[in-house]
């Protein structure tokens, strides 16, 4: 598994996202993931609907993924 693979997978579950993901040991990973989609979302509401983009992938093949998830900067 690849930065650029979860990336992907990350924006194609959430179209509208910025997404920057960061690891080097293929196993584990950081994530920022900006969308107006987490508007009104608690962190966990935030961090799941990150998670379910990944679906079996987390915990397998993605050992680890910490996760910042934020809303678009305005301006």
């Amino acid at each position: 598994m690849d930065s650029t693979t979860i990336a992907q997978m990350i924006r194609a579950g959430l179209p509208d996202a910025e997404v920057d993901v960061k690891g080097d040991d293929g196993v584990h990973f950081e994530a920022v993931v900006r969308s107006a989609t987490f508007a009104g979302k608690s962190t966990l509401q935030r961090h799941r609907l990150v998670y379910a983009t990944l679906g079996e992938m987390m915990g397998n093949e993605i050992h680890a993924l910490g996760l910042r998830t934020d809303l678009p900067e305005s301006g």
